[in-house]
């Protein structure tokens, strides 16, 4: 699925661990919506989700956006939650549409998978996806997982990439996502491809508020962040590098339901995939994590000057 991101204040960590928590009251994640319009899947439009980031709504709001301008009926259910959640909802039919990242989608459904570059992640991702799903054109714009310390602790420990890591990862503390802890980009995947183990993990956040605190605070000594996150260079973090590759190829891609397409769904969607680059996606993002847009602002604008509202 993530990315590739300034001085952030208190204040504005506090309003994104709003932002990101929006719509997540209640037991059931899909109980709250924003819709844009009437309609969604159960009267013939769409019904378009997100993963709980900031990122991942952002480009809801240009899909449904983009949609809506085709004439098509869209209604939002954002911020569901991780991969785990939001699959299922796609499967019973709860949403009709959600952003996703080529390389971590592969992963979810083929274990096995090998490819790390871009042609080649799409094309095991689309003989991995079941039947009843589909994935439109990948867009350039590419947002990666990345395993982020201080730079001050990076220097410290004399770590510049991952498998730095190996014989020092005993002694600290990691944090991501509490699905780090049983996916092959998380806590395995570090075992298995580089010997790292580290000493603790703390459950935070997908590269959200929660992990960017604890990496400030020193609660944690490395955390999960997505390649785009104007945190990275506003608090003076660093991404480690992956010589493996262990973060495969992340292109934003829509992943829909294939009864749910169209040509014109196909045309509006893939006409967004052709104008986003990672450059755009940072730019976009930036506006909404440091200077506290509504995403449906940012990707109203987006689309307007892009040609597609």
């Amino acid at each position: 699925m993530k990315l590739s991101k300034i001085t952030l204040s208190i204040a504005t960590v506090a309003a994104l661990m709003g932002a990101a928590a929006c719509g997540n009251s209640g037991n059931d994640p899909l109980s709250t919506s924003s819709s844009s319009s009437s309609g969604g899947s159960s009267s013939g439009g769409l019904t378009v989700g997100s993963a709980d980031f900031p990122e991942s709504a952002l480009l809801a709001e240009i899909y449904a956006g983009a949609l809506e301008a085709k004439g098509v009926k869209v209604a939002k259910k954002l911020n569901i939650g991780a991969r785990e959640a939001y699959i299922p909802a796609l499967k019973d039919g709860s949403i009709d549409l959600i952003p996703e990242y080529t390389g971590v989608l592969t992963q979810y459904f083929n274990k096995s998978a090998k490819a790390t570059d871009s042609d080649g992640v799409y094309a095991e991702l689309k003989a991995a996806l079941p039947a009843t799903l589909t994935v439109l054109d990948k867009s350039a714009a590419e947002d990666k997982d990345a395993l982020v310390m201080k730079k001050s602790k990076a220097d410290e420990l004399g770590v510049k990439s991952i498998a730095d890591l190996a014989s020092k990862s005993k002694n600290l503390t990691a944090g991501g996502p509490p699905e780090w802890k049983t996916r092959l980009t998380g806590l395995p995947g570090f075992k298995k491809i580089y010997g790292v183990e580290f000493k603790t993990f703390r459950a935070l956040d997908a590269g959200g508020p929660l992990t960017v605190q604890a990496l400030k605070n020193g609660q944690i000594d490395a955390g999960d962040l997505f390649t785009t996150d104007p945190n990275i260079p506003a608090n003076g973090f660093v991404a480690l590098e992956d010589p493996k590759s262990m973060f495969a190829a992340q292109n934003v891609v829509p992943l829909i339901t294939k009864s749910k397409s169209n040509p014109t769904i196909e045309g509006a969607l893939n006409a967004v995939s052709a104008k986003l680059d990672t450059a755009t996606l940072t730019a976009l993002l930036t506006q909404v994590v440091v200077d506290k847009k509504d995403a449906s602002v940012v990707a109203k604008d987006f689309l307007s000057k892009s040609g597609l509202a």
